[in-house]
């Protein structure tokens, strides 16, 4: 696994003095009012960890402030991303005046975050317009410690307004000598697959819209574990944040966000099969949450269990190739393959298509040899 690139994080101390004739406020939700992008709970950890003192002690987050306290909330501050143009080959598939297609490789987060500053999307991307200078980019204040490794919070095909953006670094204010890398839609660190990238802030917000409104159009093709009974379906499941591990989604009971996800089977082989997945709303992780809740985890997907024999264990032939398989590509066999919207500008509709990765395209050759 790539080392995630965890930055020292710098102290920032906020002092407040409760004016007279301010009204009583929990200590919490007035921190929560004051510090830059604070949310509650993060406020909350801040005061349970002993970083907040009133009139130099610690208090509750429930202590009603008064006329007079002084309050310290000290916070170890992420240090501002800079934001480096770096020279990284990109498969560009389409560009005009307005927009850029490219073809995403494994591996390649999209854009900065916490834990991820460099070999981004956006990097490259900056280099290739021809800007040289870095730019700093401050990252949240009181962000939790668990979003340094979010390294591949992203969603496989949401418009980014829809995001939870607790590990998302806003880079579409970012203007320099008038380029802006305006980002639509992401797609997963280790998915591969097609990208529309704006230019203009025009054509941002007009593919916005149709990723939005869910008229663009984009297919992916995965590979699966075990033999789904039905050659196509629907699962349709509410997806939020996992009970069991805060960096995973799962579907849910009770609250999460709506998801419906169509698949096809397009190929099975023994012990697992090639789907095509259409999406009908973009949540995070939708496709590895949404295969793994119906028994087909995405093959090699390590945050969801994919990255084990599930099936055919029984078979030592099998089972020693499925190992190699797994060990020689540590990723999700997820591929952005199609990608289509009508462009802002010429209101003409573009369509593309892509070819597997290789890594995908071999391990579909060998699981041929396995076909019953």
């Amino acid at each position: 696994m790539e080392k995630i690139q965890h930055p020292d994080r710098i102290e920032k101390v906020y002092e407040f003095t409760i004016p007279k004739g301010q009204s009583s406020e929990r200590l919490d939700n007035f921190l929560t009012r004051m510090i830059p992008n604070a949310t509650r709970t993060k406020v909350q950890k801040a005061i349970a960890a002993e970083r907040v003192l009133v009139n130099s002690k610690t208090k509750k987050p429930s202590y009603k402030i008064a006329p007079m306290d002084h309050i310290l909330c000290t916070v170890m501050k992420l240090p501002p991303i800079e934001l480096i143009p770096e020279e990284i080959p990109l498969n560009i598939v389409y560009e005009d005046d307005y927009l850029i297609v490219v073809n995403k490789p494994a591996g390649m987060c999209v854009h900065p975050g916490i834990g991820n500053r460099y070999g981004t999307l956006v990097n490259a991307l900056l280099y290739y317009f021809g800007i040289r200078d870095s730019i700093n980019i401050e990252v949240t204040d009181l962000d939790d410690d668990d979003n340094e490794n979010d390294n591949d919070e992203l969603a496989e095909s949401d418009d980014l307004a829809e995001q939870d953006n607790e590990s998302y670094i806003n880079i579409n204010d970012i203007q320099i000598n008038g380029v802006r890398p305006f980002l639509v839609h992401r797609i997963d660190k280790d998915t591969t697959g097609l990208l529309v990238v704006a230019k203009t802030l025009e054509v941002h917000r007009g593919l916005s819209e149709q990723f939005s409104k869910k008229t663009s159009t984009r297919e992916y093709n995965a590979i699966v574990w075990g033999k789904p009974k039905k050659e196509r379906g629907t699962i349709d499941g509410n997806i939020g944040r996992s009970p069991n591990d805060r960096k995973a989604f799962a579907v849910v009971e009770h609250g999460g966000k709506p998801a419906i996800t169509d698949y096809e089977v397009l190929e099975y082989f023994l012990y697992t099969s090639l789907l095509k997945f259409n999406l009908h709303t973009g949540r995070t992780h939708q496709i590895r949450v949404h295969a793994a809740s119906i028994g087909h985890k995405l093959f090699g997907d390590v945050r969801y269990g994919g990255d084990k024999v599930l099936f055919g264990r029984e078979n030592p032939q099998w089972r020693n190739t499925a190992l190699k398989y797994l060990t020689a590509n540590p990723r999700q066999m997820l591929h952005a393959k199609t990608l289509g919207f009508l462009h802002p500008i010429t209101k003409q509709w573009m369509d593309f298509d892509s070819e597997l990765p290789d890594d995908m395209l071999e391990q579909i050759e060998n699981m041929r040899k396995f076909i019953k």
